[in-house]
């Protein structure tokens, strides 16, 4: 009943956050994989058009609540992304679409990106826009337990029950990209859009900034790649760092870990194909006191990569598998 009872003040003390200030965009250990999601000048820095998914299952193990309909209210977390060049016009655009649940809480997000692709001679600058919008739905109806009676639905005047409300959001970002070397700076929610329930005190939604950079660093023997990077997430009141590396053999099969500051450190795995699809997975094992409820987080990537110059021999394939 102990632990019970402290991982539902643990939930509801995330869903009580995200009512006032709204909570933390979802993290990714895979994020170079998700890139587009939080930047749109990433949007056209591949040589051809990339759709990929990300699927985050955070904090498993968490007990089930009953005081929320059984639902163990951890975060679970679905990207998707599809982006291409438009060479004629030197840009490139995009497509995320956003599901992410928390407590009593779940966001559904859309934005279309644009981005200018600038030839810098020495690298390639894309500066980009993307223009949307975010459902955010609150379910506060609390279920009273079997020992309290049972069966009713309790209900708090100071938390929104069964809403639902839509709010405009837009982002800005630039990526470079040199050879092996890449960069990015962004910023989603730029207006702090403001979500009004029927409460006192209506909830925004913070800016967050994004820095992101990393090198793919060829190993004496051509057959083994390094591939370190770092992104930086802050929401204005506090920093989370996400350190990468991968080790990376004939260009095919990668290993590698994850680090995000005072919180996991994550094995992962992925795999390219010839035909342009990749696979990837992490395992967070938690480092912060949530370890004691939790039996880690799984996240697995898909992403598919063709060629777009549509002038070109259809059946000839050049790699688009890497940024």
């Amino acid at each position: 009943m102990r632990r019970l009872l402290s991982t539902l003040t643990l939930v509801l003390l995330a869903s009580i956050t995200s009512l006032t200030f709204a909570q933390n965009d979802p993290h990714f250990s895979l994020f170079e994989f998700s890139q587009l999601t939080y930047n749109p000048g990433y949007a056209g820095s591949n040589n051809g058009i990339c759709v990929s998914s990300v699927h985050r299952q955070q904090y498993v193990g968490f007990n089930r609540d009953p005081l929320n309909g059984g639902k163990s209210g951890r975060p679970i977390t679905t990207v998707f992304n599809a982006e291409m060049p438009l060479k004629a016009i030197n840009s490139g655009v995009g497509l995320s679409i956003i599901q992410d649940m928390i407590g009593f809480q779940s966001d559904l997000a859309l934005n279309v990106s644009y981005a200018y692709r600038v030839d810098l001679g020495y690298g390639s600058l894309g500066i980009g826009l993307n223009l949307g919008f975010i459902n955010r739905t609150i379910d506060g109806d609390w279920i009273t337990p079997e020992s309290l009676g049972g069966g009713t639905v309790y209900t708090d005047p100071a938390v929104p029950h069964s809403e639902s409300k839509v709010a405009f959001d837009m982002g800005f970002g630039a990526f470079f990209k040199y050879d092996k070397f890449y960069a990015g700076l962004s910023f989603t929610h730029l207006l702090q859009p403001s979500i009004n329930f029927d409460i006192e005190s209506p909830s925004y939604i913070k800016r967050h900034y994004y820095l992101v950079g990393g090198y793919n660093y060829q190993l004496p023997n051509p057959t083994f790649e390094v591939r370190p990077s770092l992104l930086m997430q802050f929401d204005g009141a506090t920093t989370q760092f996400t350190f990468n590396g991968q080790f990376v053999y004939s260009k095919k099969i990668w290993g590698g870990i994850s680090y995000r500051y005072n919180d996991a450190i994550s094995p992962m795995l992925g795999i390219y194909l010839m035909n342009g699809l990749s696979f990837a997975y992490s395992y967070d094992i938690e480092l912060s006191p949530l370890s004691t409820y939790s039996s880690g987080s799984h996240e697995i990537m898909v992403r598919y990569c063709f060629n777009a110059d549509f002038g070109g021999d259809p059946g000839r394939y050049r790699s688009v598998r890497r940024l």
